[in-house]
């Protein structure tokens, strides 16, 4: 359904995003994982026509979004990082105000901002200002807004960035419906244990190189399905293996405190760029 093709975008000096191809299908779920400036937003901007591409093509469906931008953009939802409510407006104003900017008949707006509300359970407080809402409750909206005008595909900027455990679970059974019914779903985040959970498919990016793409557990695998963690030098040392034995094998010839246990998509993405995404993300 979107397919790049070697896309670049440079900033004067600096390679944001450097000879990038992949393919996302339709009705995937697909995650791009990668710390702060690794080209995870530059792409998404891209994506959404926002950002001119250096080189390279974007293609959805096979038309070029370069060439078809409006109707490009009638076919996307977009969730940005930060907050684009509209504060002093109510939830429903909030909701309506987007179907008026998509050109939504009256009718079907109406209908529209009913599903909506409904679907993201803020009918109680579809009358309230954006503003006085929690985190959680904005976040809602904002992807209620997003899907206002029916999009095929929804693109989301670190969607559960500082929401607390309980309104992640919130948001993410949110996104799996929407995904069970057919939507095509692309985020990007720096929580693995999200994109392990919602994404059937992910990728790894880090300094505009796009490092692997697949399954959860096909990236995984390709480090090692079993982690050795031992401390040494000051610090914890991993060693992956691809059987529990072999890493009870290892684990018996390693002196001091170690442990065995399953591998999961941050030991991935440690061995492929050398750091933490959580650390990299706050620095």
């Amino acid at each position: 359904m979107i397919v790049y093709s070697d896309v670049c975008k440079k900033y004067g000096e600096i390679n944001a995003v450097k000879k990038l191809s992949m393919e996302i299908g339709r009705g995937e779920f697909f995650g791009l994982l990668g710390p702060n400036g690794a080209g995870k937003t530059t792409l998404l901007r891209m994506t959404t026509t926002l950002t001119p591409l250096s080189s390279g093509t974007i293609t959805i469906d096979g038309a070029l979004i370069a060439r078809d931008c409006a109707a490009i953009k009638q076919r996307l939802g977009i969730v940005p990082q930060y907050s684009n409510l509209e504060g002093e407006l109510s939830a429903r104003q909030n909701l309506e105000y987007h179907g008026r900017l998509y050109g939504m008949p009256r009718e079907r707006r109406r209908r529209r901002t009913e599903e909506l509300l409904a679907f993201a359970d803020l009918g109680e407080r579809q009358h309230d200002k954006a503003k006085t809402f929690s985190g959680g409750m904005q976040r809602k909206l904002m992807i209620a807004k997003a899907l206002m005008h029916s999009p095929d595909i929804l693109l989301l900027d670190e969607p559960t960035t500082g929401l607390d455990a309980a309104w992640r679970r919130k948001i993410w059974d949110l996104l799996r419906r929407l995904n069970a019914e057919g939507l095509t779903i692309f985020l990007t985040t720096h929580y693995l244990e999200e994109a392990q959970t919602l994404c059937r498919r992910v990728g790894m990016i880090d300094e505009g190189l796009l490092k692997k793409t697949g399954t959860p557990q096909e990236v995984i695998s390709q480090a090692g399905n079993f982690v050795l963690e031992h401390f040494q030098n000051g610090e914890t040392a991993q060693d992956f293996f691809q059987t529990r034995d072999e890493a009870l094998a290892a684990a018996q010839q390693t002196p001091g405190d170690c442990k065995v246990r399953e591998a999961n998509l941050e030991d991935a993405f440690v061995l492929l760029t050398h750091k933490r995404l959580e650390d990299s993300h706050a620095s």
